[in-house]
């Protein structure tokens, strides 16, 4: 039934002035249409984000929106680094650290977040 449309992330901010500039800016997304002061449209890939202003921004504290980079995700590591993106470092089982990149076998995986704190992560896949 749905397994056919696309979704849609949905991002709560405090500010959405601050967030659209980090995820315009920093990331590089497009914003593609707004609704007012609350809203911003942005483009990432075939996709959009919809980031919002919100009382309850940064509650979450689980992966909010993940891309998938293939091979790039070491290069797109440096690159946020020299934006200023801080990257999360987490203890997991059976997990190594390489520089900011988690490693689990063949999966490449590191963890940021935007200025509100919500969780966002590059994967090798």
């Amino acid at each position: 039934m749905l397994g056919q449309v696309n979704a849609v992330a949905n991002l709560a901010v405090k500010d959405l002035g601050r967030a659209k500039t980090f995820y315009e800016r920093t990331l590089g997304l497009r914003e593609v249409d707004h609704m007012g002061e609350d809203v911003s449209v942005l483009k990432s890939g075939d996709t959009v984000i919809n980031v919002y202003r919100s009382d309850f921004a940064g509650t979450n504290k689980a992966t909010a929106v993940s891309w998938a980079v293939g091979d790039k995700i070491d290069r797109l590591v440096d690159e946020l680094k020299s934006k200023g993106v801080t990257f999360e470092h987490y203890d997991m089982p059976d997990t190594r650290l390489e520089g900011d990149v988690h490693v689990f076998g063949d999966i490449r995986v590191a963890w940021f977040k935007d200025p509100d704190g919500n969780i966002l992560n590059l994967i090798n896949q």
